[in-house]
């Protein structure tokens, strides 16, 4: 079960992966979001191995006019933002085997049993959250963006500091190598929508 000190364990450095999705929206405990339940069926951690920057563009909901006098009015209702990003030559799978993960967030397989350097995600864990999450999920992002808190904001780089409830506009892969007789390498493309 994810716990503040399993989230911790299972960065690779100071900082958490940029992208985890999850079927909740998570706890705040010691001060730090995590996401509740187990990984790989309740979250996956995705990994930062040859990924694409995160793409952000904002699509305003609002009701513009021109009035009887010339001018225009706007009546704004919500900005919804819109995410991509891609990943190019991605692990089918972050490790060999299940990892086993213990409450520290370790696992006892050796370093020659992880595929993807941070351990996060590969592409076929990519596939089956896709798969088994055709409504809406969360996605819990960490990076610069020091606005999204009240307190010590410039002290909140090793954390997640945005979570939003996004569904998939667009997904799509292709298996550009395939490896030996450990895995194969991804090509994996996708789009989110905040509801």
């Amino acid at each position: 079960m994810s716990t503040s000190v399993y989230m911790s364990g299972r960065q690779k450095y100071g900082r958490p992966q940029a992208i985890l999705f999850a079927n909740n929206p998570g706890t705040v405990e010691n001060g730090k979001i995590r996401p509740d339940g187990e990984e790989f069926v309740d979250f996956i951690i995705l990994s930062d191995d040859n990924r694409d920057p995160l793409s952000f563009s904002v699509d305003r909901i609002e009701n513009r006019k021109r009035m009887i006098n010339g001018r225009q009015r706007s009546y704004h209702v919500a900005d919804k933002v819109s995410l991509s990003t891609s990943w190019k030559m991605l692990c089918s799978r972050g490790f060999k085997t299940d990892p086993e993960f213990d409450d520290l967030g370790k696992s006892p397989l050796g370093v020659n049993q992880k595929f993807t350097s941070d351990g996060g995600a590969g592409g076929v864990e990519l596939l089956k959250w896709y798969n088994e999450n055709p409504g809406s999920f969360w996605v819990y992002l960490s990076y610069d963006n020091y606005d999204n808190f009240e307190d010590d904001k410039y002290d909140k780089l090793n954390q997640y500091n945005e979570v939003i409830e996004v569904f998939f506009s667009d997904f799509s892969y292709s298996v550009e190598k395939r490896g030996s007789s450990n895995h194969d390498y991804w090509n994996v493309d996708l789009k989110l929508e905040e509801v």
